[in-house]
């Protein structure tokens, strides 16, 4: 990642200056991940029998 990337997603996040100072680079990355997934519709599925079996 590069440091342009890193501030856009910052940026996409709402994180101060004030904030980067106290969190570290890999905290804004599962942030920003956890973010993204907000987005994903299909956390209401549950596995079946045949899934257990299968996996």
């Amino acid at each position: 990642m590069t440091t342009p990337l890193f501030l856009l997603r910052c940026k996409q996040l709402g994180l101060s200056m004030t904030e980067l100072d106290l969190l570290t680079i890999g905290l804004i990355n599962d942030m920003f991940s956890e973010r993204e997934n907000d987005d994903y519709s299909g956390w209401h599925e549950l596995a079946s029998q045949s899934d257990f079996d299968a996996f």
